[in-house]
């Protein structure tokens, strides 16, 4: 189905394309049987940058160690860290605990509804924060990801020969929004998306915001992830300890200590490094 001319029918149908494939082939996830807004907080940190499939079984542990924000605000970088080890991006999990901080003390441990509340959170943006808004309390927010963004693409420019940028597609997420329920909605989309890239090339791949994520072996990311595992398992640590163990080259074990230092998830103190607090 093309939809050049964006009649209100055409909407329409588009719309009714996308919520007949979510009655028959939803995808289930435990975030998705709740409601609850710390439980979708939880979730949308977990869900950035990582497949689905890798966050379920951390989604569900976590949620059995930190049931509730107080119990993650209260608890020490380095358990948040041992907790959240092979989801990667470690720093997601010093946002969350930020986060957790931030509700606990400004909101009296209520996550927020207003997306600009949740938008001044840490390791927030603005697709998180309305995310998390929609998910959790309902609200008709207008948001983007990958595969919502490959939907749009696909079905409104499937012939673009110039890459698609994403105000070209806010107005049509707001045109086509599902506002009887835009958490369904929604999912829906992201469930559609996510079949597409199984049956077509990525329709995403004509976005101008697609980036291709960089290999892992060799790379920064990896090195960082190595000296948060040391640090998690050993405590502290100084570099030529960490090279031992980690068997990484000492250029990129250096720029990985001095970025985590630079963001406060490690901290240095005469030559030993250790989890920052």
């Amino acid at each position: 189905m093309s939809l050049k001319n964006n009649t209100p029918d055409k909407l329409a149908e588009f719309r009714n394309t996308i919520l007949e494939y979510y009655s028959d082939s939803a995808r289930h996830f435990p975030w998705r049987e709740t409601k609850d807004p710390y439980h979708i907080l939880v979730s949308e940190f977990m869900l950035q940058q990582t497949q689905t499939e890798r966050v379920v079984p951390k989604y569900c542990t976590w949620l059995e160690r930190f049931p509730t924000i107080k119990s993650v605000a209260d608890a020490p970088l380095n358990e948040i860290l041992t907790l959240w080890s092979g989801l990667g991006y470690n720093r997601r999990a010093r946002f969350l605990h930020e986060t957790c901080k931030h509700i606990a003390l400004e909101y009296d441990g209520t996550v927020p509804s207003d997306p600009e509340l949740l938008d001044k959170l840490p390791g927030i943006g603005p697709y998180t924060a309305r995310a998390i808004s929609t998910f959790a309390y309902e609200l008709p927010n207008i948001f983007i990801e990958t595969n919502i963004r490959s939907v749009y693409i696909f079905f409104f420019f499937p012939d673009a020969q110039e890459p698609v940028h994403d105000r070209e597609l806010l107005p049509l997420i707001r045109d086509t929004l599902y506002r009887e329920n835009p958490r369904m909605w929604y999912y829906a989309l992201m469930d559609y998306g996510s079949a597409l890239k199984t049956l077509v090339k990525n329709p995403a791949r004509k976005s101008s915001h697609y980036t291709k994520q960089s290999r892992f072996e060799g790379s920064l990311r990896q090195a960082r992830g190595a000296i948060i595992r040391y640090l998690v398992k050993n405590v502290s640590g100084d570099r030529t300890a960490i090279l031992r163990e980690e068997q990484l080259d000492s250029e990129r074990i250096g720029a990985a200590l001095d970025a985590l230092v630079e963001e406060g998830l490690i901290r240095e103190n005469e030559g030993i490094y250790h989890i920052g607090s």
